[in-house]
């Protein structure tokens, strides 16, 4: 078998996890138990995990709006993150951050980020700590294709580049910035712009868990070698709108159903792994199971927490770490 059984299973409740939690956090917000909006990454659920499947704590991410499944990815607890995103006083930031906030430093989750773009010239800074410190760590910037028009996003590649970082760019290319396509609004080529800077840049089918697996492997070996940056664009998609009750105008008669059809991350890895005898149908049910099981947790909690004092206001203001 070329994976170990415990990356299968690991992979695969990761990402049947992210996909009930994005499910499950629609339905919470629906019944207005969220406040906020909401960005969710179900359909993108293979990118995330097969990154951060190679990263430690030690490793830095950096987020964007669409964050919930880079976190989850990268380990943060869920229970504390539903508490967060419900707004109560025993999230994660206090309830304070809410779906587009969300942070675990001692997780190596630097926050989702709300700016678009905003993640990169973190992930800058924190590779630039790695590589003064002599840390054999690696930081990764999670940005859409939106993003990748962004003048933050151009000079974080040239930074990179020119100090030669352990800085690992993932474009997730789910060809819509809210509603506008990438062919309309993404002047040449993600992956050749990335590798205009000098830095290499592989392409990579976001719908298969393995590609993206071993793509980052290479990438990350590579950040961590000190042969400085290195990106990736990942061709994906995702399920649901910009946002909950995004209405999704932009989209084609049928486009949806088709992609929940032929381009379902985990309908694919399913069938990978069955068909080669790694892992059978009743492993995987029962690991979507267990997610539910997690979840239903952890929203229970939720509802039941309180919500921050009104003291709380005043604090962490200005923080240092």
């Amino acid at each position: 078998m070329a994976y170990s059984k415990e990356l299968l299973t690991s992979a695969y409740y990761t990402m049947t996890t992210i996909r009930q939690f994005e499910e499950r956090m629609i339905k919470e917000f629906m019944a207005g138990n969220i406040p906020g909006f909401v960005h969710t990454y179900d359909g993108q659920e293979a990118v995330g995990v097969g990154v951060c499947s190679h990263l430690s704590d030690d490793d830095i991410i950096g987020s964007t709006h669409r964050g919930h499944g880079h976190c989850i990815a990268k380990g943060c607890d869920i229970e504390l993150m539903i508490l967060e995103i419900m707004g109560k006083a025993e999230g994660l930031c206090k309830g304070k951050g809410g779906s587009m906030h969300i942070a675990d430093i001692d997780k190596g989750m630097l926050g989702a980020n709300a700016i678009v773009g905003g993640g990169p010239p973190l992930c800058n800074g924190a590779a630039l700590s790695m590589k003064t410190l002599g840390k054999p760590h690696v930081a990764v910037s999670f940005s859409g294709d939106g993003s990748s028009n962004q003048g933050t996003v151009m000079e974080s590649l040239n930074l990179a580049g020119v100090l030669d970082l352990p800085h690992f760019f993932v474009f997730e290319n789910n060809h819509l910035a809210e509603g506008t396509g990438d062919e309309y609004a993404v002047a040449g080529d993600i992956a050749e712009r990335v590798r205009a800077f000098g830095i290499p840049c592989d392409k990579v089918d976001g719908t298969d868990f393995f590609a993206v697996y071993e793509a980052a492997k290479k990438a990350i070996k590579h950040c961590r070698s000190g042969k400085g940056p290195y990106g990736i664009e990942a061709d994906v998609l995702r399920f649901d709108g910009h946002f909950i009750g995004d209405p999704q105008a932009y989209r084609g008669e049928g486009e949806l159903d088709d992609l929940r059809a032929n381009r379902d991350c985990l309908k694919i890895y399913r069938e990978r792994v069955t068909g080669e005898g790694w892992m059978d149908t009743s492993a995987l049910d029962k690991l979507d199971e267990d997610a539910a099981a997690a979840i239903e947790k952890g929203v229970q909690r939720g509802l039941a927490a309180a919500q921050p004092a009104m003291e709380e206001l005043y604090s962490d203001v200005y923080c240092s770490y």
